[in-house]
């Protein structure tokens, strides 16, 4: 399977199962398109001449070899085998977690009207995680890490920060008990930044190797959704505080994470500001809304997000070639390593090698699940109870998706994020259509971007 498009000037050949990338001339490009369709080498080539009327005839048989050629080598048209392999890589490493959700606050300080977690209670009482939790916690990681030596713990919420006394303890009994077991922690903090300070700021900058602080762009739209309970908009109170932390971080990561929605669908517009203010780790996501919602994206703002997008990349040219360059999350991709096939294949690995904890303990697959006592999974005293919910997971693949299957970018996605699909169709293994659309073409811009930068190299 291949999949073809024509962006910034290139044309593009992506094969889909060997992974590799082809930036060709017009020639190659609908000689391949003509292979695709299943014309024998005859019609392709008496339907160039038609076309190429005015060029050399043995131009075209060079191209058609060329082809030929790279079919045989496996790297056009390559066949899927993949498949017998979906759900290895969960069935080796079954009982294996390797990150947990830590949600130290059920509370936030924010009002958000698109808020997944429902203001951070997730459907349920404002609650904080006790150390002697997190502690449970932390210790449940670790004797169900089997081997592997790198664990990852995310401080969630609510405003993590609400409990930001519990989660330097943690922290602290985490770096305690590392030696003796073999174990590295990385944390991560989620922030709304209102509560930042430089307490904060030393303890994120020494223990945490990335930070996400939400920050919506523009403070007209930051302020339409991110505000306090009395009304207020974050902007004025966060920015500052977000600026300095990433000044005296000293190149550790960071991400600036935004969401835009039915008010912003030129989200670029956000991306320039956060720019402007000295930012340069970036991610907008879009949000994920119910038809009728007021923050839902409608099919025109699909439309003008996948314009964005395309602007977005040329932006990160044209940053990059000025000496100035910045980082777009969904655009992150390495076209000669990545992700081996086994992860490519089985999924994000919520539910399995990644699970929430709610404050009192309660395991949900990831953090979209909490409070959907269906997909309760055990607690962090007692393990795991509902196997079958976590079977359901295990199982959840690429393959196991129906529409994955003819999807140029299935290896990509890897079936994409089980909870959306849950709410977009009440199906865990199903498929988020807006979604989906709006992935392929992050990925397109991705792999432009790529392979725009590998042969400028090639040309210095």
């Amino acid at each position: 399977m291949i999949h073809q498009f024509k962006l910034n000037g290139y044309d593009i050949v992506v094969d889909v199962c060997s992974g590799s990338v082809h930036v060709v001339d017009d020639l190659a490009y609908d000689a391949i398109a003509l292979f695709d369709s299943g014309a024998p080498r005859a019609e392709v080539r008496a339907e160039l001449c038609k076309k190429y009327s005015g060029g050399d005839e043995a131009d075209i048989d060079e191209v058609l070899d060329s082809v030929e050629e790279l079919k045989n080598e496996g790297t056009l048209f390559s066949e899927d085998g993949f498949e017998p392999l979906a759900g290895e890589l969960k069935q080796r490493s079954a009982g294996i977690i390797k990150a947990l959700c830590l949600h130290v606050a059920h509370t936030c300080n924010l009002n958000c009207d698109y808020c997944f977690a429902s203001q951070g209670k997730y459907h349920g009482e404002r609650a904080v995680m006790s150390y002697e939790v997190g502690k449970r916690a932390l210790d449940f990681l670790v004797e169900n890490s089997g081997s592997r030596r790198n664990l990852e713990v995310d401080f969630f919420g609510g405003e993590p920060l609400m409990n930001f006394e519990v989660v330097k303890r943690l922290v602290a009994y985490a770096r305690s008990i590392e030696k003796e077991n073999g174990k590295n922690f990385r944390f991560t903090l989620t922030t709304n930044g209102l509560l930042i300070d430089d307490e904060v700021i030393d303890f994120a900058n020494k223990e945490c190797v990335n930070v996400v602080l939400s920050l919506d762009g523009r403070k007209e739209i930051h302020d339409k959704y991110r505000v306090d309970y009395a009304g207020n908009g974050s902007w004025d109170r966060i920015v500052p505080k977000f600026r300095e932390l990433v000044k005296r971080r000293g190149g550790k990561n960071y991400y600036m994470r935004g969401t835009f929605t039915h008010a912003n669908p030129d989200f670029l517009e956000d991306v320039k500001v956060m720019l402007d203010l000295g930012f340069d780790e970036l991610s907008m996501e879009p949000v994920v809304a119910a038809e009728g919602d007021p923050a839902a994206l409608t099919d025109e703002d699909i439309e003008t997000v996948k314009k964005q997008y395309e602007e977005l990349a040329l932006l990160m040219i044209k940053r990059r070639d000025e000496g100035r360059p910045f980082t777009f999350y969904h655009y992150m991709l390495d076209l000669s390593g990545g992700p081996c096939i086994y992860k490519r294949i089985s999924g994000c690995g919520s539910g399995t090698e990644y699970m929430a904890v709610t404050p009192w303990g309660d395991l949900y697959p990831c953090h979209q699940f909490v409070g959907e006592e269906k997909f309760l999974l055990g607690n962090i005293f007692d393990g795991i109870k509902a196997k079958e919910v976590q079977d359901e997971f295990a199982a959840c693949n690429v393959y196991t998706r129906e529409e994955c299957r003819g999807c140029w970018a299935r290896l990509y996605c890897s079936g994409g994020c089980a909870a959306n699909a849950l709410h977009a169709t009440g199906r865990v293994n199903g498929v988020y259509k807006k979604g989906c659309e709006l992935f392929k073409k992050r990925m397109e811009c991705a792999i432009m971007l790529a392979a725009d930068e590998q042969l400028r190299g090639e040309e210095e």
